[in-house]
């Protein structure tokens, strides 16, 4: 069972199905444009084409990608420098052709914080505090702002995307039911799943993407089989194999109506 949204459930889907899984698609989640349509992001691209900012922090693949799709191929200076919260986010920046200069060893924004320079460094502007710019979801479960603001940062926070509820349809839902494993890609995942479904109806084998999810899936009665490591969608495929039997390909599971394969 995979709860993705349905823009992003493809390559989960696709991966698991070659390992012989059946795949349920449960997209609980669309990722959408902020509330002001993207104005505040395209700013923000245009500010950082000019050389406005010298870190760029990204805690999610979804700031990187709409980030990117705003400076549309504009050339960003080489001397900005790239943040990212852990290696899935680092992924999306290496598939746009960005090297991330700050990955922190465990996949938390706190660790992040943690991590990053104090300003003041080579990278300020005339010896002041120099800028950081921060796309970000809607809704965050850490004030990253603040803890680099406590560094001494000046930093441009821009909403980049939301992430809304979406509603499958109960034939959807009835096959999920019948799952043998669910994995969860983020926090919202979770929450819009037991939601809709209830902690009793869902499959017996529970896997996420970090730590981020597992404590929000404790959180909400539901007990973690499997976190990935690396924080990656080929992470997760991983853990879900050794969940669903160990180091050989998922095993059929049941299929589903409409012979999903």
């Amino acid at each position: 069972m995979v709860t993705r949204s349905r823009a992003q459930a493809p390559k989960l889907a696709e991966q698991l199905s070659r390992l012989g899984a059946v795949v349920v698609e449960l997209p609980v989640i669309s990722i959408e444009a902020p509330p002001d349509h993207g104005q505040g992001l395209d700013r923000a691209a245009h500010r950082l084409a000019s050389g406005a900012y010298q870190w760029v922090a990204c805690t999610s693949s979804n700031a990187v990608a709409r980030l990117m799709a705003v400076l549309g191929g504009r050339a960003v200076p080489e001397t900005v420098r790239w943040a990212a919260v852990g290696p899935g986010t680092a992924d999306a920046l290496s598939a746009a052709g960005l090297v991330p200069d700050l990955v922190p060893a465990v996949a938390l924004a706190e660790a992040l914080v943690g991590e990053f320079p104090p300003a003041g460094g080579p990278e300020s502007v005339d010896g002041g505090p120099g800028t950081v710019l921060f796309p970000r979801a809607e809704e965050i479960r850490v004030d990253l702002a603040a803890g680099l603001r406590a560094k001494g940062w000046l930093v441009d926070e821009v909403v980049a995307y939301r992430t809304v509820s979406v509603a499958p349809g109960p034939t959807a839902v009835a096959a999920a039911t019948r799952a043998d494993a669910v994995a969860f890609t983020s926090s919202s995942t979770v929450r819009n799943t037991v939601e809709l479904m209830g902690v009793e109806r869902l499959p017996p084998v529970v896997v996420t993407i970090g730590p981020v999810t597992s404590g929000e899936a404790r959180a909400a009665g539901v007990e973690v089989t499997g976190e990935a490591d690396p924080h990656t969608i080929d992470g997760l495929v991983q853990a879900l194999v050794v969940a669903l039997g160990g180091n050989h390909p998922v095993g059929g599971g049941r299929e589903q109506p409409g012979g999903q394969q």
